[in-house]
């Protein structure tokens, strides 16, 4: 194990924001209030709309900066804006709706600046209306087999810091292609886990609100993600229950667009893995037994996603 450097390592978190102006304060806030005694350089990337420069601050070891999204529209294009108007050896992601616990990049730079995997990601404290769930990944959880197959969201992206050299090579940036930006987190966890892995801090060091994700409902777009992503990743094909999960996933989203393809879709999956939930839940949908919303709405108060 190497020695820390006597001077701390420069952060840069990448906060892409759309029109949700209280949030992004919050979010904001609590970057600036962390414990950690290193220089932090917050980029705040607007994507579709006015940037506001009364967001901005001045400062030594705490700055905020306000950009306007130079890249493909949406979330992807927004994060890698962030990412190479930066120069910190280290970077960031915080969703504009999620809160930093104090000491969040207090802990994670402790275990980067020993060297290994170039990522570090943490657990995270769910929030939905009035209930809190607490979700901590184990290690093996981060795998890539493991991380393929149950899609672990525990580790959010709001929780990972990398080093800006695996983002210049073996990881590298935030997808652009991926239909809407839906699902550019796991497509670049996918390949963080293929290029060395991770750093766990085993405790939740991030609130993440749910509830006003832009993507929860745009059923069209997660259907089109689903298939970008069963297309560059053989790694789907090569696990029944990946490929039966990412298939019930997309049924559900076909049957909450009440389109004639969910139902085979939900056949697909469950003939993949007679063992996955979604393809069930996609059938009720499809045949009106129950709605997408009440479904939907009962996993968010679990603290889970469908």
């Amino acid at each position: 194990m190497s020695e820390q450097p006597s001077v701390l390592p420069d952060v840069d978190v990448v906060i892409a924001t759309h029109d949700r102006p209280q949030l992004v304060r919050e979010a904001i806030a609590a970057v600036l209030d962390q414990t950690y005694e290193g220089r932090i350089r917050c980029l705040v990337v607007f994507d579709g709309s006015t940037p506001d420069e009364s967001l901005e601050v001045r400062g030594d070891l705490r700055s905020v900066e306000v950009l306007a999204n130079q890249r493909r529209r949406g979330l992807a294009g927004a994060r890698n804006t962030g990412i190479l108007a930066g120069a910190g050896e280290l970077v960031a992601f915080c969703d504009d709706d999620d809160l930093w616990l104090p000491d969040k990049l207090e802990r994670q730079v402790a275990l980067l600046v020993t060297g290994g995997p170039p990522t570090c990601v943490s657990g995270v404290e769910i929030a939905y209306q009035d209930s809190r769930h607490v979700r901590v990944p184990a290690p093996e959880a981060l795998e890539l087999r493991n991380l393929v197959r149950n899609r672990v969201m525990e580790a959010h992206p709001s929780s990972v810091v990398v080093r800006r050299t695996a983002l210049s090579s073996s990881i590298g940036l935030v997808d652009e292609d991926i239909p809407g930006s839906y699902g550019e987190d796991f497509d670049w966890m996918i390949r963080a886990a293929l290029a060395g892995g991770f750093h766990l801090v085993t405790a939740p060091l991030v609130r993440v609100r749910w509830g006003g994700s832009q993507f929860s409902r745009n059923w069209a777009t997660i259907a089109a993600a689903i298939d970008y992503g069963l297309a560059k990743h053989q790694v789907f094909h090569e696990d029944p229950r990946a490929l039966a999960r990412l298939l019930g996933r997309k049924a559900f989203a076909l049957a909450a667009l009440h389109d004639r393809r969910a139902l085979p879709c939900a056949v697909r999956s469950a003939r993949a893995s007679a063992r996955e939930p979604r393809a069930y839940l996609a059938a009720l949908v499809a045949l009106r037994l129950v709605s997408a919303e009440r479904l939907l709405a009962a996993a968010h108060r679990r603290g889970r996603g469908i």
